[in-house]
């Protein structure tokens, strides 16, 4: 039995988008299931659309989500090169043997002819397939031709016969008839190979064993496989698989600007998170287990639990899955990972590993931070019907006891750098002013943050904010109640 051999085949053209990210997850899962290897190839035969620094990318996305590959153009192998444009005389060989195979032929067709095809067939209301007039050119005529320098293209040969079949990993047996299949160039005038051509030489020359790519390939594939056919080569596995949607109509796209991997690590993902969640955007686990280490998905990765429709990216579940893993890090990796996100939102001086600790079971994704901590620096001027709570059972009367026993509280303390002494304080109040704990808590946190929600609340804020500030909130808050009529 061949050992697994599977590629991750991106074209350098920015950003990785997400559908793409999945395709790399899936492919690596399904080499590493079987003890195989996971190969990085670089197509980069569109030269019109590469992106400068579009590699350093791939690169580093691969890394930062451990999808570590075994060969690539980093990590040269006997089957290099990695990158399609350092691969160029290969397949310009392989077409001309190709011709000589009977599997292509040389089109000498411009453009206007083409057109002029498609414009006759969208007239008569039927669907374009080019008849390639080449097809009836003499060898001499073409040799003469092409000694003249005449610009050409290989263009692939579909001979009549019977429906071409292969078989789905995910999709079953597919049967497509000959007739509709369109004859595509393979090598264009400019000697650079079609992405459908490359990928065929590349995966069989680099002995790739399973093919797992987007199920829009699947209209293509039975033109692959008379390209395999042509050369007598053994097909390989192939592992179709659906697509990340936007909605239930959409699917996501680069091209139209939906999240990349970048934008969300940006927004304050974390990047297991992320790989976590688009493991699930069409393969199903056993179980109920939705939390899985790469490790965990190795072990419970099959192809046959793909699905065959495609899954909705739902934002609010990765934001549920980004909140499990930071919730389950240790205080110090916690904090040490929002510390650079203080930087500009936090500019007084306060206890930025007690704010950690408050932030720390609260938050889904990193971005939230600079909102919910913004009152530590800015006090807001807020509206005093916010301390009349009716959950909390407060008015006027009971706000301005507990303010006026919190201030009390804070004017006696004299080491406020002990977190202990104040929220013991603190947590008497209740108890001494024979209120239940929310019609305490509620007007000191609503005092001295002038916020409705926050991640910490009365026991903790004041800690941070220090005594001066705490008490001249306090005293504000007093006042806007005492002006309550």
């Amino acid at each position: 039995m061949k050992k697994v051999r599977t590629r991750f085949a991106p074209s350098p053209t920015g950003y990785m988008h997400i559908g793409n990210l999945r395709t790399a997850l899936y492919e690596y899962l399904v080499a590493k299931k079987d003890g195989g290897d996971f190969i990085l190839r670089i197509e980069d035969t569109d030269q019109a659309r590469l992106v400068e620094g579009s590699v350093d990318i791939i690169y580093s996305t691969l890394a930062q989500v451990h999808l570590i590959h075994d060969e690539g153009p980093d990590k040269p192998g006997k089957y290099g090169p990695y990158v399609q444009s350092e691969r160029l005389p290969m397949y310009k060989q392989y077409a001309l043997d190709l011709v000589k195979l009977g599997g292509a032929h040389v089109c000498f067709c411009q453009e206007e002819i083409i057109q002029g095809q498609r414009d006759a067939a969208e007239k008569a209301g039927v669907p374009f397939k080019f008849n390639d007039p080449c097809h009836f050119l003499s060898a001499t005529d073409i040799d003469q031709r092409v000694a003249s320098g005449e610009p050409y293209v290989i263009r692939q040969t579909i001979k009549p016969g019977a429906s071409t079949v292969f078989h789905d990993e995910v999709y079953g047996d597919i049967e497509v008839e000959r007739e509709i299949l369109d004859e595509q160039v393979l090598l264009k005038s400019d000697g650079f190979p079609t992405y459908n051509f490359a990928n065929v030489i590349d995966d069989h020359t680099m002995e790739i064993t399973h093919v797992v790519r987007g199920n829009e390939y699947l209209s293509s594939t039975p033109k692959y496989n008379l390209l395999y056919d042509a050369f007598g080569w053994e097909r390989p596995v192939y592992i179709h698989v659906p697509p990340v949607m936007k909605d239930e109509t959409h699917k996501l796209s680069k091209r139209n600007g939906d999240a990349s991997f970048q934008d969300l690590v940006a927004k304050g993902y974390l990047p297991q998170a992320i790989i976590n969640y688009i493991a699930l955007l069409g393969w199903s686990p056993e179980g109920t287990q939705e939390i899985f280490s790469l490790e965990e998905l190795i072990q419970a990765f099959s192809v046959s639990r793909i699905s065959k429709s495609g899954a909705i990216f739902d934002v609010e579940k990765l934001k549920w899955m980004n909140g499990v893993y930071l919730r389950a890090m240790s205080e110090d990796e916690f904090h040490a990972l929002v510390l650079p996100y203080y930087a500009d939102a936090i500019h007084i001086k306060c206890d930025l590993k007690e704010v950690s600790k408050m932030l720390h079971q609260r938050i889904n994704i990193l971005s939230e931070i600079p909102e919910m901590v913004d009152f530590l620096d800015t006090f807001p001027d807020y509206d005093v019907a916010m301390y009349f709570h009716p959950k909390m059972k407060t008015d006027k009367g009971i706000c301005l006891r507990a303010l006026d026993a919190s201030l009390h509280v804070y004017e006696e303390i004299q080491n406020w750098n002990d977190i202990t002494e104040l929220q013991t304080r603190l947590q008497a109040l209740p108890a001494l002013l024979g209120f239940k704990n929310g019609q305490v808590y509620w007007p000191i946190r609503t005092a001295v943050t002038g916020k409705q929600f926050t991640p910490g609340g009365a026991l903790e804020i004041p800690y941070l904010l220090g005594k001066e500030e705490t008490i001249r909130r306090t005293l504000i808050g007093i006042e806007k109640l005492k002006a309550v009529e």
